[in-house]
C-alpha cells in the first residue's frame, strides 16, 4: 500500500498559478481536471451569453470556469459563477462569495457534481442556487436555497421551459441554454 501524498492548500495555490492546466484541491489531494466535450462548451458559452444581457448592468459578475472557488476543504472550479455585490476572494483569486453556480455536468463527473461537491457548496453562506446542465438530453436541475438553509429542488425537462433563478432574477429559456447543442 503507498501512502498519498498531501499537499498544503499554499502548495497547491502556488503550484496551480504556475499550472497550465487545471486541478481541483480537496482535502489535501489534488484531481486534474479534464477538457470538456464540445456541447459542454457549447452549453457553458450558451449560459455566459444569457446571463450577460441581464446582468451588465447590475452589480453582478459572471465568471467563467477559469474563477477557482474557495470551498471548507479545498478549491474547485465550476463552470460558471455569480456573484452580486462586491466579489470576495482569499489570497486575492480564490472567490468566497458566489450567489449562484452552475455545473454542466460530464459524464465523468456528474455523480461528484450532484453529491461531494454540492455537499461542499452547500457550506457556501452566500450560495443561494446552484444549477446543473445535463449536456445530452434537456435536463436541468435546479437546487434552490431556502430560509431554513434547506435546498428546494426542481427539474426540468421540457425543452420549452423557462427556468427562473431568483437569487438574481434571471430567467433563462432551455432554447438558449442548448442552443445548437442538438442541431435543432
Amino acid at each position: 500500500m503507498s501512502a498519498v501524498l498531501k499537499l498544503s492548500p499554499e502548495a497547491y495555490l502556488e503550484q496551480e498559478r504556475l499550472s497550465e492546466t487545471k486541478s481541483e484541491y480537496i482535502a489535501g489531494e489534488i484531481f486534474a481536471m479534464s477538457g470538456g466535450s464540445p456541447a459542454h462548451n457549447l452549453i457553458g458559452g450558451n449560459l455566459i451569453a444569457a446571463l450577460h444581457s441581464p446582468l451588465k448592468k447590475r452589480p453582478c459578475r459572471v465568471y467563467t470556469s477559469d474563477q477557482r472557488v474557495q470551498v471548507s476543504d479545498g478549491y474547485v472550479y465550476p463552470d460558471i459563477s455569480i456573484v452580486c455585490g462586491d466579489p470576495v476572494f482569499s489570497d486575492q483569486d480564490n472567490l468566497q462569495n458566489p450567489t449562484v453556480l452552475v455545473e454542466v455536468l460530464s459524464p465523468s463527473t456528474a455523480d461528484y457534481d450532484a453529491g461531494g461537491k454540492f455537499t461542499r457548496y452547500r457550506h457556501i453562506d452566500s450560495l443561494q442556487e446552484y444549477l446543473m446542465v445535463a449536456q445530452d438530453t434537456h435536463h436541468l436541475i435546479h437546487y434552490i436555497r431556502q430560509a431554513d438553509n434547506s435546498w428546494l429542488l426542481r427539474e426540468y425537462t421540457d425543452e420549452h421551459t423557462k427556468l427562473r433563478l431568483n437569487s438574481i432574477d434571471v430567467h433563462l429559456a432551455m432554447s438558449d441554454i442548448y442552443e445548437k447543442v442538438f442541431n435543432e
